[in-house]
């Protein structure tokens, strides 16, 4: 059983940064393709980005592109999420993800571990 544990959430103004943090407990952590999704109020958990096992290439979201950095550091279990420019339409309850495999995913439903989630939100 892999454990995720999420931190970094919190309040900050529009055009402002913040950074996520997701810790795993895997064993397996260097060769699992991670992720981090997000679920706003009455709309569906939606794709952000993710981040191969191995080699550490970074995808993302169209809306996030250019703004957010995913990035992972295999020594210490962990995956990081970068956002700057932050807007409105980003908060949201954000989920970090771990696949077993090194192919990531843009959907849910393909990853086997889930954290509990962590609050962003960027008042308009």
């Amino acid at each position: 059983q892999v454990q995720l544990v999420e931190s970094g959430g919190g309040l900050v103004q529009a055009g402002g940064s913040l950074g996520l943090a997701c810790a795993s407990s895997g064993r397996s952590f260097s060769i699992s393709a991670m992720g981090w999704f997000r679920q706003a109020p009455g709309k569906e958990r939606e794709f952000v980005s993710a981040i191969t096992g191995s080699h550490g290439a970074p995808y993302y979201a169209d809306s996030v592109k250019g703004r957010f950095t995913i990035s992972r550091a295999n020594a210490k279990n962990t995956v990081y999420l970068q956002m700057t420019s932050l807007n409105p339409e980003d908060t949201a309850v954000y989920y970090c993800a771990a696949r077993l495999g090194m192919v990531y995913s843009t959907k849910s439903a393909d990853y086997d571990y889930w954290g509990q989630g962590t609050q962003v939100t960027v008042p308009s």
